[in-house]
């Protein structure tokens, strides 16, 4: 019998048998930024596929900020120099609600900077995200293990939410004056609704912030969608992810302070990084947001 499998085996190796080849990434030019349409979602989104793309890559959304595009937000954030250096891919999507000259993003049981609160005729931008995943991993592009997501202001926001209601599909989350940790709560504003988030892992957070941010307060208060301070949002995260080691606040060498928690189930740390005299502008260091995503996987 042991001579039978050994003489299958090489009839197999001669007849040039061989396990289905994995989908190799062909999207786009490596080294450019270019629109890709998304399968069937009638919907499409900057990709910026790096030079040196080896296999699967992982993934980061950019999201823009309230009444902006994806165009905009690779402008703003800078981050397609920092997917080339480090090979990964950069997806920049437009929201699915337009408003002004842009889009605004579905976060659903808060109003949009409109005034609006999204209804169910509304695009449903974290189903279109998990679409995108699911599309940009079957073309042999994207390590479904390592897609991450940041995002500016109401992108911000965005991520905070991809974070609370998909944490099976993103590694790790990287708001930019925008951390979140769930919905104002409707009894208290000042504090989030619990019940908004529930992530089904733990999920690690570092967040970027100006303490001259007017349009999203770090201390709070701000609009509707706002309500309840950074350092709330940071805590509550902290909880979900039965963090048990609270870090000592430091200034960083560049004079950004840092805060944050560590210990936590999963190695979901919770990171904030808060520049003085910054305003409501791209505050995240890219390089030290990259460590930080690099080192988490789902």
């Amino acid at each position: 019998m042991r001579h039978h499998r050994l003489g299958l085996a090489a009839l197999l190796l001669m007849v040039g048998w061989a396990a289905p080849a994995a989908a190799k990434c062909t999207l786009g030019t490596p080294g450019a930024t270019q629109r890709v349409a998304i399968g069937d979602t009638g919907r499409s989104m900057l990709l910026r596929v790096p030079a040196k793309l080896n296999g699967r890559a992982p993934l980061v959304f950019v999201l823009h900020g309230s009444t902006g595009d994806g165009a905009g937000i690779l402008a703003q954030s800078k981050l397609e120099e920092t997917a080339e250096r480090h090979g990964f891919l950069l997806a920049a999507p437009d929201a699915g609600i337009p408003a002004g000259n842009g889009y605004v993003w579905n976060i659903p049981g808060v109003p949009t900077v409109t005034g609006k609160v999204p209804g169910p005729g509304d695009p449903d931008d974290v189903a279109y995200l998990g679409a995108a995943i699911d599309w940009l991993a079957a073309k042999g592009c994207a390590d479904r293990g390592r897609v991450y997501a940041t995002g500016l202001s109401g992108g911000g926001r965005m991520s905070s939410w991809l974070g609370c209601v998909t944490a099976d599909r993103f590694a790790a989350i990287a708001p930019v004056v925008g951390l979140r940790a769930g919905n104002p709560s409707a009894a208290d504003p000042r504090f989030p609704d619990p019940a908004s988030c529930t992530p089904s892992r733990p999920m690690p957070v570092i967040a970027f912030a100006g303490d001259k941010d007017s349009t999203n307060p770090i201390q709070g208060g701000g609009a509707g969608y706002w309500q309840y301070p950074m350092h709330t949002a940071e805590a509550r995260w902290a909880d979900l992810n039965a963090c048990r080691r609270p870090l000592p606040e430091r200034r960083l060498e560049n004079g950004v302070i840092e805060r944050g928690y560590a210990d936590c189930r999963g190695a979901a740390d919770v990171v904030a990084r808060i520049t003085p005299g910054a305003g409501h502008v791209w505050t995240a260091d890219n390089e030290a947001m990259w460590a930080f995503l690099a080192r988490r996987r789902r």
